[in-house]
């Protein structure tokens, strides 16, 4: 669409709205700006849009301001149902999110990268990858980056690697990634979406405007991704740590190799990728795969899995206090990823768990920390406590302990613990309960973690 003179209503002023009423104005369109909080409840984050010409429409209803408007930008916290979003389609109004937006108007070499875990571990790796090979790269989409910001500033030979999200794609319509990755599909945000089989084609969205000119990657040893190969257009590359593949990156002999064109070159030994356990060697896998279509040379893919670090709040390690290793890992916002970083404990662990209900199911859960032997005790906090009690106790797992804030079960859970023990934040649930997201609860858990004192 050209926005060029369109009236456009963005609804939703977090980062991703702002930047987009950023970019909406670059692009010369009549912007009107709303959200359901007052101008003085926003406060500094609409900082950004000091000195632009723009209609501020703040605390109130989206619903009246939609007559006269062409276009309507939504935030992903806004779903396609929302009363207000069914009137503006009814009323001809074209509506879209701020990824469709940037896509339409940025530049560059779009990949994408989507699934329940892994996502963002996977386009931070992609992001130095491509960096190191000498490429302009932009980390954009549900990072935390807002893809318009980058929009802005991207030329043609740019690389823009963009973390994509089931709410995103509520909204996508022209999304066009030259590569797409999609990493797996587990339970999760059944509280918005329903059922799996939307969540799931929600995902496949990624993937509708590909043509045979274009990627799209698989992880070959997930179950959920069974059979959703054969819905694309586009070339298929897998990956997988299990078993060879036709096409893609496997592991054999613990090395990694990619197979493409015919060809198979080595990459490097299992163990020398940086970032631990099985979760982040696939990661790993799919993020060779997505290199690989882009043509990045093997020197600079192995180089950047020897050095690349992780992301914060994935099993990030705080620090050592009386031998008692504290895990930063809020970023389990959900049952796959928290069993993930169960599987990668190898000393007596205490673990921390619960937050905002998302109508998951923690029983897969609870039956793997019944069968860790790293995994001796849990302390619940939140909403979610009783019912992972619950499930824990079906598994046969009784050591638990309920804590009514995150300082108490650090506390809790330090005392449970001994030298040489770990003591995981992986709560397995969204932290709207208690926190802003889960990159405050993570904060907050390191704030406290780094206040603790020895009693030695």
């Amino acid at each position: 669409m050209d926005f060029n003179q369109k009236k456009v209503l963005v609804v939703g002023m977090a980062r991703s709205g702002v930047a987009a009423a950023q970019l909406l104005r670059a692009s010369g369109a009549d912007v009107t700006v709303n959200d359901s909080k007052s101008e003085e409840e926003l406060g500094s984050q609409l900082a950004p849009l000091e000195g632009l010409q723009l209609t501020r429409a703040f605390g109130r209803p989206a619903m009246e301001l939609l007559e006269g408007k062409d276009c309507m930008v939504i935030s992903p916290g806004i779903p396609d149902s929302a009363p207000f979003v069914i009137r503006a389609k009814e009323a001809g109004i074209y509506v879209i999110g701020e990824l469709e937006l940037a896509a339409q108007l940025s530049r560059g070499v779009l990949t994408a990268v989507s699934g329940t875990n892994g996502k963002t571990t996977t386009v931070s790796l992609l992001g130095e990858m491509f960096t190191n090979a000498g490429r302009v790269t932009h980390v954009v989409g549900n990072i935390g980056y807002p893809f318009s910001l980058a929009a802005l500033v991207s030329r043609e030979e740019d690389v823009i690697v963009c973390e994509v999200s089931s709410f995103q794609m509520e909204t996508a319509d022209t999304f066009h990634p030259h590569v797409a990755l999609l990493t797996n599909i587990t339970e999760d945000h059944l509280n918005r979406h329903g059922t799996m089989e939307v969540y799931t084609a929600l995902k496949m969205r990624m993937f509708r405007n590909q043509t045979a000119s274009d990627y799209a990657v698989f992880n070959a040893d997930d179950p959920g991704l069974a059979g959703l190969s054969k819905q694309v257009h586009s070339k298929v590359m897998k990956f997988s740590r299990k078993k060879e593949v036709r096409e893609g990156a496997f592991v054999r002999d613990d090395l990694v190799w990619l197979r493409m064109d015919g060809s198979e070159k080595k990459i490097c030994r299992t163990d020398e990728i940086y970032i631990p356990g099985p979760h982040n060697l696939e990661n790993a896998l799919g993020a060779v795969c997505v290199a690989g279509a882009m043509k990045i040379p093997v020197p600079v893919i192995r180089h950047t899995l020897k050095t690349f670090r992780g992301v914060e709040h994935r099993i990030e390690r705080v620090r050592e206090l009386d031998g008692i290793t504290y895990i930063n890992d809020s970023k389990g916002t959900n049952v796959d990823s928290t069993i993930k970083a169960v599987q990668t404990m190898n000393e007596p662990t205490v673990i921390l768990l619960g937050g905002y209900d998302k109508h998951t199911s923690f029983d897969p859960l609870a039956r793997e920390i019944a069968s860790s032997p790293a995994i001796r005790k849990a302390v619940l906090i939140g909403e979610t406590a009783p019912l992972i009690q619950n499930a824990l106790q079906r598994a046969g797992f009784g050591e638990t302990e309920f804590a009514d804030s995150l300082g108490e079960a650090v506390e809790k859970a330090r005392r449970s613990a001994g030298a040489g023990w770990n003591v995981l934040l992986s709560p397995a649930c969204a932290s709207f309960d208690m926190f802003k997201d889960y990159e405050e609860r993570g904060r907050v858990f390191k704030e406290i973690v780094n206040k603790l004192e020895s009693v030695k």
